[in-house]
């Protein structure tokens, strides 16, 4: 239940950083630390059977990779253009849509019942690919109108994500017992961290989003939308099933914005961060909502979608 009303939590959080800003303003340097133990803890829950997995399903992990690095980085491009953003703006929504799957996505995969064990391959993949087309996609598409540190932002990424993932994996094979043990409280010291990146980045910018905090979420709802409806209408016009269809479509929408906002304040500014911000909260909503709908109609022995109810 606690976990379930996350969105709530950092809500209630967000308000708090916003009207007292200087509870978090202090704790901008901890936001790659909190993001770190994300990290960590999604580790844990990787197997090296996550990655054999890739190989029986190459095809559909492929397809959802390619829509992931292509549709989110150009439809994140399309949206801020759209809504006239400024350099900020516009590299924070360009970091938004290049960063890896989240983690929620196999948590909604699960409840929407999707291809659990393709959604868990799938995000364990595009993290680690993720480390190197993060800083050259933003660099690509944005480049020529601002400074983009690719190396810095590789050698963050390498450290950040790759290695914290790494060990996760590690120890999770070498100390499976004990992991799983302590497996029910991954979730929660994820969601305190995330919230808590969440507010210090709302304090960063509290000066700011009365003035754009509104438009800006109105570019990620559209972002997220178009993540998670051509995610599903290109792989199901591709020929999958639906369970592969509702997972593929959750690994396109759902990005690990926690990733988008924490680069986006170590190598941009604050600004650049609050697409990211907005993000982690409304992709779990939507998540949510669109999870509850298809548990409702579940998939038919022939693969194809009950829409009977």
């Amino acid at each position: 239940m606690v976990i379930q009303l996350f969105p709530l939590w950092a809500l209630l959080l967000s308000v708090l950083a916003f009207f007292q800003p200087d509870l978090f303003v202090g704790l901008k340097t901890q936001i790659v630390p909190l993001l770190t133990v994300i990290m960590l803890a999604m580790g844990l829950t990787l197997s090296p059977t996550d990655f054999k997995q890739v190989l029986k399903n190459r095809k559909a992990v492929g397809v959802g990779v390619i829509l992931q690095f292509l549709v989110m980085p150009i439809a994140a491009f399309g949206v801020a253009f759209a809504f006239g953003f400024d350099t900020e703006l516009t590299v924070g929504m360009l970091l938004v849509g290049s960063v890896a799957g989240g983690t929620s996505s196999n948590v909604m995969c699960y409840l929407a019942k999707g291809d659990t064990a393709l959604s868990i391959s799938m995000t364990a993949i595009s993290t680690l690919i993720g480390v190197i087309l993060t800083p050259f996609l933003v660099s690509l598409m944005i480049g020529q109108s601002v400074d983009v540190p690719v190396a810095g932002m590789l050698l963050s990424l390498l450290k950040i994500v790759l290695l914290p993932v790494a060990a996760g994996v590690l120890i999770n094979t070498f100390f499976s017992k004990f992991v799983r043990k302590a497996e029910p409280i991954f979730p929660y010291i994820s969601m305190f961290a995330i919230v808590l990146i969440i507010a210090i980045v709302v304090a960063l910018s509290a000066s700011k989003i009365v003035q754009v905090g509104l438009i800006v979420a109105a570019a990620v709802i559209i972002h997220n939308a178009i993540g998670l409806t051509l995610g599903y209408w290109v792989t199901y016009l591709l020929g999958f099933d639906a369970r592969v269809c509702r997972t593929i479509a959750f690994e396109v929408g759902l990005q690990n914005s926690g990733l988008a906002a924490a680069l986006a304040v170590k190598f941009f500014t604050p600004m650049a961060a609050l697409p990211g911000t907005i993000f982690s909260v409304w992709h779990n909503i939507s998540g949510s909502l669109l999870a509850s709908y298809w548990s409702r109609r579940p998939v038919l022995e022939n693969n194809s979608e009950d829409t009977s109810k």
